[in-house]
This record gives C-alpha cells, sequence and structure tokens, in this order.
C-alpha cells in the first residue's frame, strides 16, 4: 500500500484551494474516506467511476480498497495532484479531464461498474437524475454512493405524504432501492460548507412490466412541478393523464405527495397502454 503524504500537505503544495463556482469542498478525514469506500462492500478488483477527485481524498480510498479508479475531473488544478496518485498505484488509475455531464459513462468504462463520489453539489442532482433515467434497466452501473446536501438526500429516501417527497424519490424508488447511508457533519469539509452532508447509497432493482421510464418521467415532472396543486390541475397538460387517474381509480383531487411511487408506476403503466 503507497506511503502518502497527508491530504492537507498535497492541498498546499499544489494551491488548491476549493472553488466555490465548481461546488468544491474537500474532504480530508481519511478514516472517514474509507468508511465511504467501504460502503458498497469489497471493491478488490472492481471498476468505480469518481466524478469531481479534486485532490483526491476519496480517490486514496477506492485505490487503497483494491478498486480500479475511472475519475473525471473538470478543474486542470486538481491533475498534478491526482497524477501523484497514479503513479503511487501503478495500473488501478485513470483520470479523465472533462464535464462529467458531457460525457458517456458507460462508453468511458466499458464494463459494469460501481459510482462512488462526493459529488459537487451543483451538478449533483443532474447526473443522480442522469443516472436513474433511460429505457434500459439494468443499467451498466451496479450500484451508486454519492454524497449529497443533507436535504437532497433526503429527498432521495423519502416516503410518501411529507414534504421532502417528491419526483427524485420516485426516480430513485420505482427501480431501484436507495438508503441514507451516512450522514456526514459539515465540519468534515475544507472549507466547511454552510449546510450537512449525506450520503446515499442505492442499488438495483427489478423493472416493473409495461412501464416506460420516459412517461413515468414527464408524469413526476408535471405532477410536481406544480405540488400544492391538485393533480387534476397539475396533470392536466399531459395529454392521457386524467383518462389515466379515472381508469386506475386514483381520485384526481389528490396531490402529488400523496400518491406512492407504486401509484404513480401504475398510473405511467396506464398511461402508456
Amino acid at each position: 500500500m503507497a506511503d502518502l503524504p497527508p491530504l492537507r500537505e498535497i492541498i498546499a503544495r499544489h494551491g488548491l484551494a476549493a472553488s466555490k463556482s465548481l461546488g468544491q469542498n474537500f474532504l480530508l478525514d481519511e478514516q472517514l474516506l474509507a468508511r465511504i469506500a467501504s460502503i458498497p462492500g469489497d471493491l478488490s478488483g472492481k471498476a468505480v467511476l469518481e466524478v469531481g477527485p479534486g485532490p483526491g481524498g476519496l480517490t486514496r480510498a477506492l485505490l487503497r480498497a483494491g478498486a480500479r479508479v475511472t475519475a473525471i475531473e473538470m478543474d486542470r488544478r486538481c491533475l498534478p495532484a491526482l497524477a501523484e496518485l497514479e503513479a503511487a498505484f501503478p495500473g488501478q488509475l485513470r483520470v479523465i479531464e472533462g464535464d462529467a455531464l458531457k460525457l458517456d459513462h458507460d462508453a468511458l468504462m466499458g464494463e459494469p461498474y460501481a459510482v462512488l463520489s462526493n459529488l459537487p453539489y451543483n451538478v449533483g442532482t443532474a447526473l443522480f437524475t442522469r443516472w436513474l433515467g433511460g429505457e434500459a434497466w439494468p443499467p451498466q452501473w451496479t450500484s451508486l454512493t454519492l454524497m449529497f446536501q443533507q436535504e437532497v438526500a433526503q429527498r432521495i429516501v423519502a416516503q410518501p405524504g411529507g414534504s421532502a417527497f417528491g419526483r427524485l424519490a420516485v426516480l430513485a424508488q420505482w427501480r431501484s432501492m436507495a438508503q441514507m447511508a451516512m450522514k456526514v457533519h459539515r465540519s468534515a469539509f475544507t472549507p466547511p460548507p454552510k449546510v450537512m452532508s449525506a450520503i446515499v447509497h442505492v442499488e438495483l432493482g427489478a423493472m416493473p412490466d409495461g412501464v416506460s421510464a420516459r412517461l413515468l418521467e414527464r408524469l413526476t415532472a408535471a405532477a410536481f412541478g406544480q405540488r400544492r396543486k391538485m393533480l387534476r390541475q397539475s396533470l392536466k397538460g399531459v395529454p392521457g393523464a386524467l383518462g389515466a387517474l379515472e381508469a386506475i381509480g386514483i381520485d384526481a383531487q389528490r396531490r402529488a405527495e400523496t400518491l406512492g411511487v407504486e401509484e404513480f408506476v401504475s398510473l405511467a403503466r396506464a398511461l402508456g397502454s
């Protein structure tokens, strides 16, 4: 195992002050980073995608766990620090300079892979919904272990009936299983963000029969885009939605947050048929 200098030394030597515009907050506690890397289980020899490694704190934990890591980083300042990790773990780390939102992750990986990332706050939700979307299921990724602002994490694992329940919860739970794996205090970061953070772990579930992901995404976008309105108002712009509500016996006077995940799935199935 490589004998590496402390992360604070790496940051100071390369002048890596966290960039607010890139949503950067660096984790430096190596015991905490090792715990995060252990959440999906044994990573020895497995392919892992990491987005936004920054100075490489989580990256070194993943490498020490035996993972073969592909790291996507758009901040050129971080590349020399990551190059040091490449040299310390020969053949285990590949660094791609670029914008993760613009890259084809499946093509880049070329094999099944786990995703583990302390996601930059400004792109976290967009990447998450992208990984969860699409008609093809199961996807090429095998699990997602992702750091979010705690408020976002709570929305992902929320149950129906509460104010946190919305589009993210439906998309995360209709064909996968999402759980809050760990809360992370703001003081663990450099610089400390204004909000608390949490790690969500998502594992694959079965794809329900006869349901279009595209239709479900459209329904949830419409329903929760006007969440204070009754479904008869929020869904009237979706052709056939009101008839589908009546066909499966859902009261159009209900509001979106009162429907369960299975009811949204049933509605998408009815609308698709």
